[in-house]
């Protein structure tokens, strides 16, 4: 079957007649997806002592940065969390002892953060609920051939 014929056989199974269509159904469905997922891994990390899956990744990426800390902007970048959530999880993430900021004079509002004893290795011991979550919710629904076929699709839209 050549690119043409299975395209066409595409758009006849989800009856989408301008091929363009298809980047909606992506858009929707990772949405869709997305909101499937999020509350019942998100409640078991909850378990654990994080309040948002976010967090996870936040407290991740301090430690992976070492002693010279994170810096909020390559962090906002890394995570592609808008500046003012960024904030808003970092304060709360500080309130519950996490981790800390420090804010550099340099003439702009540069802040590079820190974890603090209580945050440091927080991941790894968060880390079995999370997998276990992850895998209960996906795994009956995927073959491990068809997870990392998703994953390297989903992979081409991040940078």
């Amino acid at each position: 079957m050549t690119a043409k014929e299975s395209s066409s056989s595409n758009a006849e199974f989800f009856g989408d007649y301008d091929e363009r269509v298809a980047y909606n159904r992506v858009w929707f469905n990772v949405m869709r997806a997305h909101r499937k997922f999020h509350p019942c891994i998100a409640k078991a990390l909850k378990t654990s002592g994080l309040n948002d899956p976010i967090w996870y990744e936040i407290l991740l990426e301090v430690e992976l940065a070492g002693t010279d800390g994170q810096p909020m902007a390559e962090l906002e970048k890394k995570l592609f969390v808008p500046q003012y959530a960024l904030s808003r999880h970092v304060s709360r993430l500080e309130k519950e002892g996490y981790l800390r900021r420090e804010f550099i004079a340099d003439g702009r509002r540069k802040q590079i953060l820190f974890l603090t004893e209580k945050g440091t290795g927080v991941h790894l011991r968060v880390w079995p609920a999370y997998v276990e979550a992850m895998q209960a919710e996906i795994a009956p629904l995927m073959s491990t051939e068809d997870a990392y076929a998703l994953s390297r699709l989903l992979i081409k839209l991040l940078p």
